[in-house]
């Protein structure tokens, strides 16, 4: 079965658009566990424009007395976010290859430049005891790559999927998806994904088999406004659970 995590940072943005604490991103965390949810994510910025580091540690102090329920901290592994992630030693890390200023998540690792810095960060992952995972895209030759870096999980990067999903093209990227998951789970890699799954693609997304977790907050936050989180997160949930 599928697990399903809840990313926070859309919550912390709305937080930060009224410089108080309201919505307070612990309470929320509480909330979306109290609905059955398996995972938080967060994804703290340099410029800590949604998830501080404070939240980042608040989260952690909340998840440590719950073991039910994983955490898994996303980010670039610069100094001072390894710091954080060896202070709070979550369940997992997810390294993300983002700049500072970038928007938003838009592609996973160039494992022919940058495996050094995985490999190193991986292994200092792994040392602290926190299951490393790495941003991926969807395709053989970078699954055979990753499966040099030392990583214990990749993290399939879908927005090429959601985009597509219900178009002429869904079909041929679905297969991409299929085929570097077959090859993830061939060399041992545990997977997981995210980045614009929803309610309508994500059962289409699930029949690709294995799939250990889904990371979802942009799509599902908006979806709780206009349906409501009970309704959102039993909908979701019901989905993982009946994942290939």
């Amino acid at each position: 079965m599928t697990k399903l995590s809840v990313n926070l940072n859309k919550i912390a943005l709305l937080r930060n658009s009224r410089g108080r604490d309201f919505p307070n991103v612990v309470n929320f965390a509480n909330k979306f566990m109290a609905l059955g949810v398996q995972g938080i994510t967060v994804h703290p910025r340099e410029d800590e424009r949604h998830i501080t580091m404070q939240d980042a540690y608040d989260l952690g102090d909340l998840l440590r007395s719950n073991s039910d329920v994983e955490y898994n901290i996303e980010g670039y592994p610069s100094e001072d976010f390894m710091r954080l992630v060896e202070a709070i030693k979550p369940t997992q890390c997810t390294l993300v290859p983002d700049a500072p200023d970038q928007l938003t998540s838009d592609h996973g690792w160039d494992l022919t430049k940058d495996m050094a810095l995985v490999q190193e960060t991986c292994e200092r992952l792994k040392k602290s005891g926190v299951r490393a995972a790495i941003f991926l895209d969807p395709e053989v030759e970078h699954v055979e790559l990753a499966a040099q870096s030392g990583c214990d999980r990749l993290e399939f990067y879908t927005e090429a999927f959601a985009a597509n999903h219900g178009t002429d093209k869904a079909e041929a990227v679905y297969a991409q998806y299929l085929a570097a998951a077959q090859k993830a789970t061939e060399l041992g890699i545990e997977i997981n994904a995210g980045h614009d799954l929803d309610l309508q693609n994500l059962p289409t997304f699930l029949t690709i088999p294995n799939i250990l977790e889904v990371s979802i907050g942009h799509v599902l936050t908006v979806e709780c406004i206009e349906q409501g989180m009970n309704s959102v997160v039993q909908q979701y949930l019901t989905i993982c659970e009946n994942s290939a």
